[in-house]
């Protein structure tokens, strides 16, 4: 097993004992973040689903991020992340109950730079009840390794999020 798999198969595990649910919003990482968390056998018990939005356009039409932030900056941007993370809860609400737990990302990851912003700069968002935040990574590989290190990082930012209530990376 992978390091990834094993953090995956923690997450699954803690989610789980907790009795929470999560929902992921993917951009850069096209599937990648989720199908990590779903190879996890019982993941089906918290991994409520993902919207891959890929295309810019989605992001404001089906997780609602805000139409006049993607006009000036582009889909490279914290909020945007942390917008996905926001409405992916809702978007994937299950008999009306939100996803407990929403994790985004977006970024660029290559060959070429995208909304000014260069190969390697990624954000995540992670949004919890009331709570949300945007976290910023500038990743360094290529476009695999960029997509590859993305996830690890989600999937640590939200096990940061259960052990100590914020979604911090280690350095």
């Amino acid at each position: 097993m992978t390091a990834r798999t094993d953090a995956a198969s923690g997450l699954i595990a803690d989610l789980t004992s907790a009795g929470l649910t999560i929902a992921v919003a993917e951009s850069l990482t096209g599937g990648l973040l989720v199908a990590d968390l779903v190879r996890v056998p019982g993941a089906s018990a918290v991994v409520v689903g993902a919207v891959v939005a890929y295309a810019t356009a989605l992001k404001q039409s089906v997780l609602g991020v805000d139409a006049a932030l993607l006009a000036e900056h582009g889909a490279v941007h914290p909020e945007v992340a942390r917008q996905m993370a926001i409405g992916v809860r809702s978007a994937l609400a299950v008999d009306g109950r939100p996803a407990d737990i929403g994790v985004a990302t977006t970024g660029v990851a290559g060959p070429d730079e995208q909304d000014g912003r260069p190969v390697g700069t990624v954000y995540l968002g992670v949004a919890t009840g009331d709570r949300s935040w945007a976290l910023a990574l500038l990743l360094h590989g290529d476009r695999a390794g960029i997509r590859a290190q993305t996830v690890a990082a989600a999937i640590e930012a939200v096990c940061r999020l259960r052990e100590t209530g914020k979604p911090e990376l280690s350095e």
